[in-house]
């Protein structure tokens, strides 16, 4: 013992217990405190009764030997922090070289285990960077498995450990799915045998083993249990399927569903979100019958994913007509779940069902909200957020909706009680981005009554081929645009995208003039038109005052128009100024640069002789 430390011991000072452990914390001694950390001693003054420390985090740390002997645990020189701090390059060397001997020496320094966020935290920044952590651990990872010293958890969580007897990998998960107990840790255990299957090579008898195990844990859970029965069902046809030397044994999937088949939708529900699907598709083999019917049965209660599934089994069993007459008559009658309304629209792009986003799913998606508003469940969460984060959706739903479908749509949206109050004004502006008609129900002035348009046939026969043109064609066109221009991906730098939306406002736009027009107009032929003054559909001799020439103007319908034959609207400022006037009266007509004063010389019926009017375009 130090010299200095056996006269304190021999004054009663210290314990000689405690002197023996200072003997071990010798200035330049490397340390650890359970609070403080990694440290190092730097000296004593025991004259003073003080032993300072250096710690990463509280340098030159002065404490009473007694403490110190007490809280300080020595470090030998190969240790892993203290390597890290004196051997740093050569340590980096064996992380690089020798992954099996970097882990005994850490592990070893840390009680025997460590977690990989432990793990981690010792090696970064100083042995591993933090950008090539990942890829350095995933390598490790692999060569620890074939060492077989090293036992690898499945989760992340749990610590990773040296074992006293080395083990193959191939053992090591043979030996975690026997002594797996619960039936989601050997759903787990089978599952790495599948993905590691090609390391079994000569151990035919042992995993044949695993699957009378597996078969024999599904038949007694098959009652309490029978959504995990089913998914250790499903790894163990996956291993039969990876080495077809495996004999199973009666036990199959479609004996379960015709088990359970009162309850179906529970327990789908209850299956691992990856295994749902094989779960759904054997439906085909446990039901040949009515398989489609059962699953319609599920489809209204099921959960986004579920739904997506089944769609899909219909698609590939060429049944995709069968979910479309469902999704037809539920968004009719209002009984469509949120999850399904939520599938439908989120996957919009992509679904064969995308010429059903009209806007009749908008009010199934309000009343479904509504419904789902005070359940327990909450189920309408994901339909809510995604009408208020697509920016797109209202768009997408109401581009076909006529103004007084909009307006009904509006007045709903207005009247619902699941949207905050600046969520629904979002939602109310997208509307009115494409139904302009609609901002007064918002801003709260009566909307005006306009006066009937009177317009000639041909004029109307080429306004509404425009909207029919429209409707048909034009706008359905630009909805395949911005289906395909969504598929490609990133919608901030898509151009193609922005330009097929730019043209959709233009189309909307247009859409709504034109009804506008078309629910005002009165068609006429100019039947039986009253001469005594200038009206719609009379023929208007007039006489420039100044230069006596003689003018004829043909006052007709409000879209007709053609200057080089003196047709014009009477909405025109020349039909404006004419009409009311007797022959003999005066009137001023505008011309190029200023007013030009007239005499009305004749008037007479307009004599459609060789049908000259014509619609002007606007």
């Amino acid at each position: 013992m130090d010299s200095e430390l056996q006269a304190l011991v021999d004054s009663g000072k210290i314990a000689a217990k405690t002197g023996q452990q200072l003997q071990q914390l010798k200035p330049g001694t490397y340390c650890q405190h359970k609070s403080w950390g990694f440290g190092q001693v730097k000296a004593w003054n025991l004259l003073l009764n003080q032993v300072v420390v250096d710690f990463e985090s509280k340098k030159h740390h002065t404490m009473q030997p007694q403490y110190a002997a007490e809280s300080l645990q020595p470090l030998p020189e190969d240790h892993f922090l203290v390597r890290k701090t004196t051997g740093l390059d050569a340590l980096k060397a064996q992380a690089a070289d020798d992954i099996p001997g970097f882990f005994v020496q850490l592990l070893n320094g840390f009680g025997g285990k460590l977690s990989q966020d432990q793990i981690q935290k010792a090696v970064t920044p100083e042995v591993v960077t933090e950008a090539d952590f990942k890829k350095w651990w995933d390598n490790a990872k692999k060569i620890l498995r074939k060492d077989g010293r090293f036992a690898l958890p499945a989760k992340k969580t749990e610590p990773i450990s040296v074992r006293e007897q080395a083990l193959s990998y191939s053992d090591e998960l043979i030996e975690a799915f026997q002594k797996a107990r619960q039936l989601k840790d050997q759903v787990n255990r089978v599952s790495q045998i599948v993905k590691n299957a090609g390391i079994f090579g000569d151990k035919t008898d042992a995993l044949q083993a695993v699957v009378t195990q597996a078969e024999e844990s599904t038949s007694r859970n098959r009652r309490l249990h029978p959504a995990q029965a089913m998914e250790l069902l499903i790894e163990r046809d996956d291993l039969l399927k990876e080495l077809p030397s495996l004999i199973a044994g009666p036990i199959s999937l479609a004996q379960l569903l015709q088990e359970h088949e009162s309850r179906l939708g529970q327990i789908v529900s209850q299956v691992a979100v990856a295994r749902q699907r094989r779960v759904l598709a054997d439906f085909l083999t446990a039901f040949p019958q009515d398989w489609d019917q059962r699953l319609l049965h599920i489809f209204q209660d099921a959960g986004y994913r579920i739904v997506a599934e089944i769609a899909k089994i219909f698609a590939e069993n060429k049944r995709a007509e069968d979910v479309r007459l469902y999704l037809v008559r539920s968004i009719r009658d209002h009984s469509a779940s949120s999850d399904i309304l939520y599938w439908l629209a989120k996957d919009r792009a992509t679904t064969e069902f995308s010429e059903l986003i009209e806007p009749d799913v908008l009010a199934a998606m309000l009343g479904a909200l509504e419904r789902d508003q005070f359940a327990e469940a909450r189920r309408g969460s994901k339909l809510h957020d995604l009408l208020i984060d697509d920016k797109d959706l209202i768009s997408d739903l109401i581009v076909r909706a006529s103004s007084s479908q909009a307006r009904d749509l509006m007045r709903r949206l207005m009247l619902t009680p699941v949207f905050e109050e600046l969520n629904k004004r979002s939602l109310m502006a997208r509307m009115i981005k494409v139904h302009g008609e609609l901002q007064h129900m918002v801003s709260g002035e009566p909307e005006e009554k306009e006066e009937a348009l009177v317009v000639s046939w041909p004029s109307l026969e080429k306004r509404k081929a425009e909207y029919d043109d429209l409707i048909s064609k034009k706008i359905p066109e630009n909805t395949k645009e911005i289906s395909v221009a969504r598929s490609y991906g990133d919608l901030r730098e898509n151009f193609e995208y922005k330009a097929a939306k730019e043209m959709q406002t233009v189309l909307m736009r247009r859409k709504a003039e034109l009804e506008q027009m078309l629910s005002r107009a009165r068609g006429t032929g100019f039947e039986n038109v009253e001469t005594g003054q200038v009206s719609i559909g009379t023929s208007v001799v007039t006489r420039d005052v100044e230069s006596g020439q003689l003018s004829t103007f043909h006052i007709l319908g409000a879209w007709d128009s053609d200057p080089g034959k003196g047709i014009v609207s009477y909405q025109t400022a020349i039909g404006q100024a004419l009409i009311g006037k007797a022959t003999g009266d005066s009137a001023e007509l505008p011309g190029e640069t200023s007013a030009k004063k007239v005499e009305i010389v004749e008037i007479t019926a307009w004599q459609n002789t060789e049908n000259e009017a014509v619609a002007v375009n606007d």
